[in-house]
């Protein structure tokens, strides 16, 4: 049986969606901080693409598994050790910089507390919603990594004009710190309880998930792989493209990635909402993917200057679109009005693998062709066959959508 809320517990959304963003804070503090980092260092291009890849894998290890695990233990523990591991990892890579290989050793320590947070605060924030809130809560969800992205990049220059790149690793030891004592407080006062299938918990037993449907989340999983490549490995990068090739400092560079972040974190949240009155997934995915690809291809044409500000503009639209649909695909095909634990981890290792992948890749197309213009085709290339999957689940998936035209 499903439970059905008929009344949302905003405390337990704003939670939830708190934790995601500060898992992305943590993984989204390096870009920013990397050109200093290199410049200081001197890493390796494929290891420092390393340092943002090396999330994904705890993430490929523990996600198709983590959502039971979750349904079964409840959140608050697995979260407070999620929380521990962040500190600790933060504080390795604070104390021994200048060590690459134990730097990535202590990004992989962060990805561990990433990949517990990054499945438990959106499942708990989505669950915690009432059916007429669903949609809106997806776009909100699909916002934590434009959040934590842009908490990122407003703290890099004050924390360069303070000392340097350690700011922001500090500032992601409070934040952990924070979270940890509002874990503790939320699950003594009884306002947030998210503890295994109980039904005080708003965690639902979700239903059954049969062939169809999981070939259906595969399929979006595959999809978010490919997104998530391009996507991570492009804000990885874009820091250190501006500082190389359009001479800015690491400050100015931090902040003009801004620009296509905010502009998605606003479409995530206009995407929710369209999806609140009834526009097909299916199709609405496809859009914005064909708008990303066509962005990248057309990037030799674009170049710098305003046309490339309005790329930059546009890329932000539909990279937006994207992920708002991709995350609200377990609600859409497991059904019964919100996504079960175990199908978001099925969608999570497809965005692990890409994220994996794609930094590293880069990295080593830059070493091999000498220069960054590479990057446009081989995102392109990317995206298209994303197209190719979206247009594929969309027949699929036929009109699905969540329907809750009121």
């Amino acid at each position: 049986m499903t439970l059905q809320r008929t009344g949302s517990n905003w405390t337990a959304i704003a939670y939830g969606l708190g934790l995601a963003c500060l898992a992305a804070y943590h993984q989204f503090k390096l870009p920013p901080a990397l050109p200093a980092m290199l410049a200081e260092y001197g890493y390796d291009r494929t290891l420092a693409g390393g340092f943002m890849a090396v999330y994904a894998v705890a993430g490929l290890t523990l996600s198709w598994s983590l959502g039971r695990f979750l349904s079964r233990a409840g959140i608050p523990g697995p979260v407070l050790g999620a929380l521990a591991l962040t500190v600790a990892g933060s504080a390795l890579t604070l104390m021994w910089p200048e060590q690459g290989w134990l730097v990535l050793g202590a990004r992989a320590i962060e990805g561990v507390g990433f990949a517990v947070l990054a499945i438990a605060g959106p499942v708990l924030a989505n669950a915690s919603a009432a059916p007429r809130h669903l949609p809106l809560v997806v776009g909100l969800t699909a916002s934590w990594i434009p959040v934590g992205q842009i908490t990122a990049i407003a703290l890099a220059p004050p924390a360069f004009a303070a000392g340097g790149w350690q700011g922001l690793w500090w500032a992601g030891i409070a934040a952990s710190l924070g979270f940890a004592v509002a874990t503790l407080r939320l699950r003594t006062g009884g306002h947030v309880d998210p503890a295994g299938t109980d039904e005080g918990a708003g965690l639902a037993v979700h239903p059954a998930i049969d062939a169809a449907r999981f070939r259906r989340l595969m399929l979006a999983g595959a999809i978010f792989m490919l997104w998530a490549g391009q996507y991570f490995a492009y804000m990885t990068w874009l820091p250190q493209y501006l500082v190389e090739t359009q001479g800015l400092s690491p400050s100015w560079a931090a902040l003009g990635t801004v620009i296509p972040v905010v502009v998605l974190l606003i479409t995530n949240f206009a995407t929710g909402m369209v999806l609140r009155a009834g526009v097909p997934v299916g199709p609405l995915l496809c859009l914005g993917l064909v708008v990303q690809a066509v962005v990248w291809w057309l990037v030799p044409v674009t170049g710098g200057g305003l046309s490339g500000l309005v790329s930059l503009l546009v890329y932000g639209i539909a990279a937006g679109i994207c992920p708002t649909c991709l995350f609200a695909m377990p609600s859409v095909i497991v059904g019964a009005g919100r996504p079960a634990a175990a199908a978001f981890g099925v969608l999570m290792t497809g965005r692990n693998i890409g994220v994996l992948a794609g930094p590293v890749a880069v990295a080593e197309a830059f070493k091999l062709f000498g220069g960054w213009e590479v990057a446009g085709p081989m995102f392109g290339a990317l995206t298209t066959v994303a197209l190719g999957l979206g247009v594929w689940l969309a027949v699929h998936l036929g009109g699905a959508g969540y329907g809750t035209r009121r």
